[in-house]
This record gives C-alpha cells, structure tokens and sequence, in this order.
C-alpha cells in the first residue's frame, strides 16, 4: 500500500515538472507581432533632364603680386586668409639703399642744372659752340632721368593691393631677401565667384550659356544657384571634356577660392525616372542604403539594398534595387527587421 503511494507521488512529481517545461520552453518562445506600417506603391515621375558634375572655385579675379625692386621685406600688412582693400600697403622692403641712390640722384641732377644754366648764358652770347653746349644739354637729361629712375624704386619699395578681396597666399615673411619679380602674394577678389566645371562631350549639347545651375558646396554644407557664362570651344586632350564657367554671387564671402562642389544644369528636357520618398530610405552602419519593400501576400517586409541618383523634390531616384509598381515602406519602417511580420495601414 506505501508503495503504491510512493509510486503515485513520484509520477505526480514528474508530470509536475514535465508541464513546468512545457510552460518555461512557451514563455521564452517570441511572439511574431506583426509592425503597422505605411506601404506606397512605387512609379515613375517625369522630372527635368540635369548634367551633373563635379567643379573647383576660382575667385572671379586673382593676382599674383611682387616687388618690382630687389631687398629686405621690413612689413607685411596681414596674414593669409584676410580682407584686404584695393590701394591698402601690403608689404614694404627696407628703403635705406634706394633713399641714398635717391639723394646721389638728387646731387648729379643739381650739379647739371648748375653747369647747364652757366653755359647757357655763354651759348646765347656765343662764347661756346654749339657742340659743347649740346653736351652739357644730353648731360642734363641723363640726370634728370636718373632722378626719376631713383625716385621710381624707392616708390617700388611698398607693395599696394590693386583690388578688393581676400589674401590667398603670402610667400614670404618679415626680415626675407627677396628678387625682383617674384610672386609673393596672391589676393583675390571672391564677392563673385567662378565655378568651373568639365562637361563631357556627350552631354555639351545640352549646356547653353546663360541658363541656371545649382551648385552645392559640401564643405560649408549649401546650395546656391549659379548662371553658366562660358562653355570651352577646345576638349581637354585626355578626358575629351569641355570647360564649363559658372559665374556665382557669393554672399557674406562664405566661398573661398579651392573649395570644390557639385554641379547640376538644367537642360530643358524632361526625363522619366523611379524615384521613392525621402524617409523610406534607411542606412547600414557601412552607409549601404536600403529599403523595406511589402509583400502583401506573405504580410511580411523583406530589406532591399538600392542605389541612389539625384534628388527631385522630396524624392530620391533609384537607379537599382526595385521594381516599378512595389510597394515600399514609408512609415514604421524604422521598427522592422528582414522578414518581419507587418500590418499595412
């Protein structure tokens, strides 16, 4: 009879644990809750036909400064990088040397002038010839040019700027021998800007002079609009690409000349393209863009990876991944997971 008992108890105790495991394995098991998500089907839209391309700044006018006399730099108005107004000192060479070429100048042309006015009271009583005269006349001249000469270094010991703008480059420093001729600063005049672009020559039938480009500059994250004002008669030898100009205002003087930026012109033509909206396109951590397309048999959402073109508005093309007429997911998409069960709303 106690055995009977003990028996009974243990398989009481075993069905207990049999069905605690059941219940343990159920509970840690997911539950495949379906996401509410907003699909829309995918079409073409009919946009206009852009050129894009790639372009370097160049302030709209650039020179290259030196000193027309040779010395030692005593001062330098201002760093690279800094606003420098047209007529301002830029830089200075020790005038010492051309100060005393100057006043040797100065003395020869005085002691000419002297000897010239002598002889010139005894020219018109005809007490020399007109041969001794005309060589004290020659001999004046050539001090007077000489003045003049001197008088032109010293002046050329100060460097001014010839126009407005920003100083691009500063090649030399304070204290510096420096040559005759050489660049040493390079100021540019960047309140407007050129922009200049190379256009393949498939695509340069479509460019004309005159017509808008939008022009997006990274480095300062903005977009401005342009007008192209010059298209290259010649193709550049090895890439057989045409230089476009695009004259651009540039407000604040936010671009500086090297900066480099992208370009996009219209050309009048329209263009069918398949495009999603803006928020539909996610991003892996390797910045691989993708999207959740619908699978309305199957109620579930499955990741594609794409490939983008341009912005149209609040779309973005799609040059590959997706099929027209899919259903791509625009909201809710951030909850999901390949293959996750969703809900269309």
């Amino acid at each position: 009879m106690k055995m009977n008992r003990f028996g009974a108890g243990l398989f009481l105790m075993a069905a207990l644990l049999i069905m605690s495991g059941c219940n343990n394995k159920a509970a840690n098991e997911p539950i495949n809750v379906p996401v509410p998500v907003v699909a829309k089907q995918i079409g073409k839209i009919n946009v206009d036909q852009e050129v894009s391309a790639s372009a370097n700044i160049e302030g709209r006018k650039t020179v290259k400064l030196g000193f027309l006399v040779a010395g030692k730099v005593n001062y330098i108005a201002a760093d690279e990088g800094a606003m420098i107004e047209a007529g301002q000192l830029l830089a200075s060479l020790d005038p010492e040397n051309y100060k005393i070429a100057k006043e040797m100048a100065d003395a020869n042309l005085n002691q000419a002038q002297d000897e010239y006015n002598r002889l010139n009271m005894m020219h018109e009583r005809k007490s020399i010839s007109d041969g001794d005269f005309s060589k004290i006349s020659n001999t004046l001249k050539l001090a007077q040019a000489q003045q003049k000469l001197q008088n032109k270094n010293l002046s050329d010991t100060k460097l001014y700027a010839p126009i407005k703008g920003v100083l691009l480059k500063k090649g030399t420093e304070v204290g510096e021998i420096v040559g005759v001729g050489l660049p040493l600063f390079v100021v540019s005049d960047i309140s407007i800007i050129w922009v200049n672009a190379a256009i393949p020559e498939n695509d340069l039938q479509q460019i004309k002079i005159g017509t808008n480009a939008a022009v997006h500059i990274s480095s300062i994250d903005s977009t401005f609009t342009g007008k192209i004002v010059e298209i290259g008669s010649v193709a550049e030898p090895t890439t057989r690409s045409f230089a476009v100009k695009i004259e651009l205002k540039n407000p604040g003087l936010m671009i500086r000349p090297g900066m480099t930026a992208e370009v996009k012109m219209t050309t009048g033509r329209k263009m069918d393209i398949m495009a999603v909206p803006g928020e539909a396109v996610l991003r892996d951590p390797d910045n691989t863009s993708y999207v959740f397309i619908a699978d309305q048999t199957r109620k579930q959402a499955f990741k594609r990876k794409i490939s983008l073109g341009r912005m149209t508005g609040s779309n973005i093309e799609v040059t590959s991944g997706i099929t027209p007429d899919e259903w791509v997911i625009v909201g809710g998409q951030h909850k999901l997971n390949d293959g996750s069960a969703i809900e269309l709303k």
